[in-house]
């Protein structure tokens, strides 16, 4: 029977993903999520996922989650807040030692998750998935660079030593409960009215991890391995949008600031569109607010 593992399955990204991996899998299909906290995994244990308790840094963990595994979709990251030595650890680290064991175990998918912020420094126009990573800009840090580096490695991984890898690049996820696009406003207050935030709803992250999960491999025309993929809805919201979305009063002095760069951070999902045949459900903010899915 095919199993998968999740790790990261705790966190906001990943417990949403995991409940509708649950709810859409195939019937042959398992689905193990790797925990440190038991208790913080029960309520996908109650939606049928089998618990593992361990901590992926630890390769003794690491390695007991992945016997019998035939996909991975590598979910866990360490970024706002913690020292820059975890996040290190967490994002390249155990992504790589991750990576490694799915390659001796012979895992036939890997589905990394990534973030938009690897691009750094803006190009003056929608990234793509060809753009390399440049450090820079004023989200760089880390966070970013752990990312970028993991995606490295893991390339070379896929190419030395075969390993089934597909890049998922996250713009800013929100929805579904998530207090992200509220918490959102800590800095956005201090923008320019026009600057814009690439976003994503929770449900188009889901669908569109399980069309990378999916998707055919190998070496064949089409394969997705080896490939990233930018993961962003239609349209950026701005400064002023994500104040009037959240019921908030537009800080004074918005409107007479400026935004030097409008493409900072901007990505373009025209390859999901078109090689994985991905549509959001929420194609911006305010269908999801009318849809009642914020």
């Amino acid at each position: 029977m095919p199993l998968i593992l999740v790790t990261g399955a705790t966190g906001q990204v990943g417990r949403r993903f995991t409940a509708r991996l649950l709810e859409r899998r195939r019937p042959d299909t398992e689905v193990r999520v790797l925990v440190r906290d038991e208790e913080r995994g029960a309520p996908l244990g109650a939606l049928g996922a089998r618990i593992a308790v361990g901590d992926l840094r630890e390769e003794k963990d690491l390695r007991k989650a992945m016997e019998g595994v035939h996909a991975v979709v590598n979910i866990a990251a360490a970024f706002r807040g913690v020292p820059d030595e975890e996040a290190w650890a967490v994002n390249r680290d155990a992504a790589v030692a991750l990576g490694r064991a799915a390659v001796e175990a012979g895992t036939s998918r890997f589905v990394q998750v990534s973030t938009n912020l690897v691009y750094g420094a803006s190009r003056g126009r929608p990234l793509t998935e060809d753009d390399e990573s440049v450090p820079g800009g004023p989200m760089w840090g880390a966070y970013p660079a752990s990312k970028a580096e993991a995606e490295r490695e893991l390339l070379t991984l896929h190419r030395d030593h075969g390993l089934d890898l597909r890049i998922g690049s996250l713009a800013f996820v929100y929805g579904d409960g998530d207090p992200h696009l509220r918490n959102a406003l800590r800095w956005a207050g201090n923008w320019a009215g026009n600057q814009r935030l690439a976003l994503v709803h929770h449900a188009d992250v889901s669908q569109a991890l399980l069309r990378l999960l999916r998707a055919p491999g190998g070496t064949a025309g089409g394969s997705a391995s080896g490939r990233r993929y930018n993961i962003v809805d239609d349209a950026p919201a701005t400064a002023v949008e994500l104040h009037r979305i959240n019921g908030a009063a537009i800080p004074e002095g918005m409107g007479e600031r400026t935004d030097d760069d409008p493409w900072f951070g901007i990505t373009s999902n025209a390859r999901l569109r078109e090689e994985l045949g991905w549509r959001p459900l929420y194609p911006t903010m305010w269908t999801a607010r009318d849809a009642g899915a914020l």
